[in-house]
């Protein structure tokens, strides 16, 4: 006797035969954009002194988008992501800090803690925890000390 399919394999089934389209919509939003190749426009290839976390926020990307725990269509055509702003911070915080190719001393690095929970193979539900400090974000703290070191140097983390 066969086992009776589970929700999420009727949503599958539905999906593959188009009788519902449940991977239309997904965590297809990158939480990083800035200083991609993707988005570089500079004469010498240097996509992360053309396109730094800084300039983000005030420039519009050309071919993708970024945002904290963002969801999208299949085509970038509407987004949706979360802002959050600790009262603290002088940026409103739309998409995960780091440093660039240079500024790392291990090359690039994202700067934040988040955590991919659970999901779905059809995204009807997902799950995210990402770690706000309720204190000022250290966004000029971690570039510093990270200049600081060397290549031989553990890199320099919110937690230090």
């Amino acid at each position: 006797m066969p086992q009776p399919k589970t929700a999420e394999q009727e949503r599958l089934a539905d999906s593959a035969s188009r009788i519902a389209d449940w991977k239309n919509w997904g965590p297809y939003v990158s939480e990083r954009a800035w200083g991609t190749v993707r988005e570089d426009y500079s004469g010498d290839g240097s996509a992360w002194d053309h396109f730094p976390h800084d300039q983000a926020r005030s420039r519009a990307y050309r071919w993708n988008e970024d945002g904290l725990g963002g969801v999208c269509n299949r085509f970038q055509n509407i987004c949706l992501a979360v802002a959050l702003w600790n009262e603290r911070d002088p940026i409103l915080k739309e998409r995960l800090f780091g440093l660039t190719g240079e500024q790392g001393n291990h090359g690039e690095d994202v700067k934040e803690y988040y955590f991919y929970l659970d999901s779905t193979p059809t995204h009807s539900y997902m799950k995210m925890l990402y770690k706000y400090p309720q204190v000022e974000f250290p966004y000029r703290l971690l570039v510093e000390e990270n200049a600081r070191c060397g290549r031989a140097d553990p890199e320099f983390e919110l937690i230090d």
